[in-house]
């Protein structure tokens, strides 16, 4: 073969794997669609208030980078068929106005069942992805208990932390791939691993091992300042955001990103997590075996962000749903979905679709294929198959909202019934043997304390 020759081949093999990241093509659109994207963000957000105001869909989604993101792939794909700045700036506000407050709406029965209020709804474009992992909860542990439930010796009691939890399984993790990197790669290579982004080389072994061991404890950081962040929001922004609902939108429920629902399952993250990233593991050995070879779609390599965010919130819906199983299946069937979606997402990309990234989460797949293909029938006929899609998604969704969510329905009831009930609590010698200490004297000069009240 020639020179050239093969030289094509293997930009041909490096095009077809693919890893995706929202921020990486987002990005690389932004470079070119820029001021489109801006307008039809904008324009997206007015159109989802005034829906949220005038339909019972009275969502408000406060994710600011998803809407970018969705933005941006509405623009690339309605630029890809052919349609003048302002068809591409109209149709897709009018889209992404609806898929704001419909998404919410769609999760929200399971949001419910997590936070057990109305107070907040999920607002972070992996939602199908989390009504998967629900529902698959719902029909594979009826009986099986809480992930929050774990019994542990108590010499590992230290691990129902769920951020030391994290940070060991990371620094295991970690340890463990960068070991088989070494095997494979060799010293002079594995050594260069973390040089990246300001960092240093190892030296030798034992260095090489304590910077994957820093790495996972850098992650396990990470996610403990998501989850103070989430409770900052939850205690100061929510409350706050009452007030502007009550002029804008009486009784919006705001719509937050992913991590607002980690705090409620925290073992769940991490165990949704790591069943996300096999479900992308296997969904990769079977695009090679099967997807690339007969039908030419691209190798999805499991990202560790994609996976996290959107495999952990859908461990915490598998789990309330259906306990440990739930949350292990549901999280499983997210990794194949956000795994299978972008690469047929690829497909209608135009030629954003050679990009060695794209979109990971699942509602940008199959909504991005959807129009897609929708817009291939031509300017006019792809413009009106487009709205009718629009349609259709918010006329699903506001009878969700009427017949579903209005009604009080709730995915775990029959779970709930099945349930043995809660042990009580010891009694007797267990309650005796707990050690009693004697009061110890105020100090000279304190002042008396004021006596109980009455009744105490």
């Amino acid at each position: 073969m020639s020179r050239p020759l093969c030289d094509t081949a293997v930009a041909r093999g490096r095009r077809s794997r693919v890893i995706p990241a929202n921020e990486a093509i987002a990005g690389i659109a932004q470079d070119r669609f820029g001021a489109r994207v801006a307008w039809l963000m904008i324009l997206g957000f007015a159109v989802a208030l005034v829906l949220a105001r005038f339909t019972p869909l009275r969502y408000v989604f406060l994710t600011g980078h998803h809407m970018l993101f969705m933005a941006t792939l509405l623009t690339m794909v309605l630029a890809a068929s052919g349609r003048s700045s302002v068809s591409v700036v109209v149709v897709g506000g009018l889209l992404l106005g609806i898929l704001l407050v419909a998404m919410p709406a769609f999760a929200h029965p399971w949001t419910k069942r997590i936070t057990g209020n109305n107070s907040i709804a999920i607002g972070h474009l992996g939602t199908t992805g989390y009504i998967l992992s629900g529902a698959a909860g719902q029909l594979v542990g009826k009986r099986s208990r809480s992930t929050e439930d774990m019994k542990l010796p108590e010499g590992l009691r230290f691990l129902r932390d769920s951020m030391v939890a994290t940070a060991l399984s990371m620094v295991l993790i970690y340890v463990i791939m960068s070991l088989a990197h070494l095997a494979k790669a060799g010293r002079a290579t594995a050594f260069k691993a973390f040089a990246a982004e300001g960092g240093s080389a190892a030296t030798d072994l034992g260095n090489y091992v304590m910077q994957s061991v820093m790495q996972g404890l850098q992650f396990g950081i990470a996610v403990a300042v998501i989850l103070f962040g989430v409770r900052t929001i939850l205690g100061e922004l929510v409350p706050a955001f009452q007030g502007i609902a009550g002029k804008l939108v009486p009784g919006a429920v705001p719509s937050l990103d992913a991590p607002i629902v980690f705090p409620y399952a925290q073992n769940a993250v991490l165990i949704g997590f790591l069943a996300s990233f096999l479900g992308g593991l296997v969904s990769l050995a079977l695009l090679t075996w099967i997807g690339h070879p007969a039908f030419g779609l691209a190798l999805v390599l499991p990202g560790l962000v994609p996976h996290f965010f959107t495999g952990g919130a859908a461990g915490v819906y598998g789990n309330a749903t259906g306990g440990r199983r739930g949350a292990v299946v549901g999280a499983f069937l997210n990794g194949v979905l956000i795994t299978f979606l972008p690469a047929l997402l690829l497909k209608v990309l135009g030629a954003f679709g050679k990009e060695n990234t794209t979109f990971g989460d699942a509602d940008f797949g199959w909504f991005g294929t959807l129009l897609g293909n929708a817009a291939k029938a031509g300017a006019t006929g792809g413009g009106i198959a487009m709205l009718a899609i629009g349609a259709v998604l918010l006329g699903a969704a506001i009878l969700f909202q009427k017949r579903v969510v209005d009604t009080g329905w709730d995915p775990g009831a029959r779970r709930d019934a099945l349930l043995p009930p809660e042990a009580p609590a010891p009694a007797g010698p267990a309650t005796a043997a707990v050690r009693t200490h004697a009061k110890i004297a105020p100090p000279p000069g304190a002042p008396t304390p004021p006596p109980p009240p009455e009744g105490s």
